[in-house]
């Protein structure tokens, strides 16, 4: 069945909204990406409204990791660390924005959102 963003069409007591009608295609989401740790890189590409196209990355491998001058280096992602999100994201190894993945330059923020953007970019912690 398809996910929705619209409210349930039931009230809290059990009744029926009226008015309802059945779901249009601008109003379904997609399920969440969870981006994992992997020995190589995976993207998914869906159509999106107005005919683009949006990436996901379903697993990774390396990091665009920026340092205090600025400099940027791509390395390897060894091990998921720490994530603030949720405990239980760090036994599976997935990575989302603010988990902490440790590299060989050392322990790496991740800055940017890669189940939206397609890319792991953070910062040297």
């Amino acid at each position: 069945m398809a996910r929705s963003k619209l409210r349930s069409r039931r009230m809290p007591s059990g009744a029926l909204y009226h008015g309802s009608r059945s779901k249009k295609k601008f109003e379904l989401t997609g399920f969440a990406v969870n981006t994992k740790l992997s020995k190589e890189k995976k993207v998914k590409t869906t159509r999106v409204l107005g005919d683009h196209l949006k990436k996901a990355l379903l697993s990774a491998k390396e990091v665009n990791v920026a340092d205090k001058k600025g400099k940027t280096t791509k390395t390897e992602i060894l091990n998921v660390i720490e994530n603030p999100a949720n405990p239980h994201l760090v036994r599976r190894n997935i990575i989302t924005k603010g988990a902490v993945v440790e590299t060989k330059l050392g322990k790496v923020r991740v800055t940017s959102r890669p189940g939206q953007e397609s890319v792991v970019n953070g910062i040297l912690v």
